[in-house]
Formats: structure tokens, sequence, C-alpha cells
């Protein structure tokens, strides 16, 4: 069954799953970047897929990038 993803939806995941607060008020889809704050108090964006599956859920001083291979 596929899940319909909405604002609110996505930031009940968000309070859950992380300690960064989703500051976007709309979700258009999932290629949108959508706008964080990071727990430090940095704000970041990410594409929601990025932050639910690739666990990408803070800010890049928190979380540097993976380098490439």
């Amino acid at each position: 069954m596929n899940k319909r993803w909405t604002i609110s939806k996505i930031n009940e995941f968000v309070e859950k799953n992380s300690d960064s607060t989703l500051l976007s008020t709309e979700f258009n889809g999932f290629s949108q970047k959508l706008f964080f704050k990071c727990s430090c108090g940095n704000n970041f964006d990410k594409t929601f897929t990025k932050f639910k599956n690739n666990n990408q859920r803070k800010c890049d001083v928190c979380q540097p990038p993976k380098t490439s291979r």
C-alpha cells in the first residue's frame, strides 16, 4: 500500500525520528527540498527522501556529507 505523505505527516515523522525541526509549510513532491532546523541551531535543506531513507537528519556541520568513492 502506497503511503501518501502530507506536510503534517512529514512533520510528525521528523518529530518522532530526529532532533531536527521541520520549517517548511508545504510539500509538493519528493524532489522538493524541505527546510529544517538542526538541534545545533543551523538551518539546512534536504529532500524528504534523503532525510527519511538515508538518515541525513542533521545539518552538514553535525553530520558532514559522506566522501564520494
